[in-house]
């Protein structure tokens, strides 16, 4: 069942527009999450979908309602949306208790006193606050009031749940922890929910599908596994993890269980399995990512794809080893990731293996 669907929103601020002519539909259940760099459009997008912003153009519809349509002069004020937004700063209420600041949604709505105080002591446990419910707001750690903040939220049973960069005034270790608190909390209640941020890998771990927002548009929606490995363009390639992005020409397309061969600078390489519309002899551009790179000192007997290679640059990270490697043929250096603590010296010469089926073809 779509439960957002958002068609051809326009927002602009003088002559700049921020969101240009966006469009995707969001599941119900689903946690959705908007992706770009800083200045992009998503948040922009989140407060039109909040009532926050007033588009120029466009509809925007949650559940079965209309509550933007600037054709028909529509424009559901924000209180009347049944949404909840959880905002990049905590906003906690400092003169207020922990309790209070949870409750005010609920007596502002002037709900019996009976159910406010179940539905805050439940929510409260629902993200990790029990017992705390007297303590003044400000004398929580970042992470807690952050906790305060979404159950501020929740308290509210909003049909649809914005968040905005809710993570990024943590630390990376709270940041981590609160991406799995968040991931088993949407899961156990299954709401509806639009998420923005800037981190690739807080969406990774927390979506079931990611929009890639650039300049205003939508790059490509996926879920994170197939964002990351068939990314549509390279914007897409390039934002999403790390990727050696190089040009080539196709020779010969795959044909009854054979690879294809593109050539790459000087090289010629094999590739498995190929995208229906590669035609011989067009240009592309080749993906391939550092992690899928083998390295090695002796060699790979036996296989394709084997380059004569030299270390010009190593940095030991802890779990692993990334290189800049000079690759016999191509003009650019090329990244390589290697696990584990064995460390190749700079200048050394080297072999690497690219596997036929790492090398993937952008837009492809």
């Amino acid at each position: 069942m779509i439960y957002v669907k958002v068609s051809n929103l326009v927002k602009k601020f003088g002559n700049a527009a921020a969101v240009d002519d966006l469009s995707f539909e969001v599941g119900q259940g689903e946690l959705f999450t908007l992706l770009g760099p800083s200045g992009c459009g998503k948040s922009t997008t989140l407060r039109c979908i909040a009532g926050l912003e007033r588009p120029n153009s466009g509809e925007i519809w949650i559940k079965d309602r209309l509550v933007v349509s600037t054709a028909k002069g529509i424009m559901i004020p924000p209180e009347k949306r049944n949404l909840a937004m959880v905002f990049q700063s905590y906003a906690v209420w400092p003169h207020m208790t922990v309790f209070e600041n949870v409750a005010y949604g609920l007596k502002v709505q002037k709900r019996p006193k009976e159910e406010i105080e179940e539905r805050v002591l439940k929510t409260l446990s629902l993200v990790g606050l029990e017992k705390l419910e007297k303590r003044s707001a400000t004398m929580l750690s970042g992470g807690q009031q952050q906790r305060v903040a979404l159950a501020r939220s929740l308290v509210m049973r909003p049909e649809l749940l914005l968040l905005d960069e809710p993570l990024s005034n943590l630390d990376v270790k709270l940041r981590e922890q609160m991406r799995l608190e968040l991931k088993a909390l949407h899961t156990k209640l299954g709401l509806t929910a639009i998420y923005v941020t800037h981190d690739q890998a807080e969406a990774m771990s927390l979506s079931d599908r990611i929009a890639v927002v650039n300049l205003g548009k939508i790059e490509q929606i996926s879920p994170p596994r197939d964002l990351y490995r068939n990314p549509a363009s390279q914007f897409v390639a390039d934002f999403i993890g790390r990727a050696n992005i190089i040009e080539g020409k196709i020779l010969k397309t795959p044909s009854k269980g054979n690879t294809g061969e593109v050539q790459i600078g000087g090289m010629v390489l094999a590739f498995s399995p190929a995208a229906p519309n590669l035609k011989e002899g067009s240009s592309v551009c080749v993906c391939l990512r550092p992690e899928d790179i083998e390295i090695s000192v002796e060699g790979f007997a036996g296989r394709s794809n084997v380059i004569k290679s030299k270390v010009t640059k190593a940095v030991y990270v802890g779990n692993m080893t990334e290189y800049q490697v000079q690759v016999d043929g191509i003009d650019k250096e090329v990244r390589v990731e290697q696990l584990g603590s064995q460390s190749i010296a700079e200048g050394k010469q080297i072999y690497i293996h690219i596997p036929p089926a790492s090398l993937k073809f952008i837009g492809a």
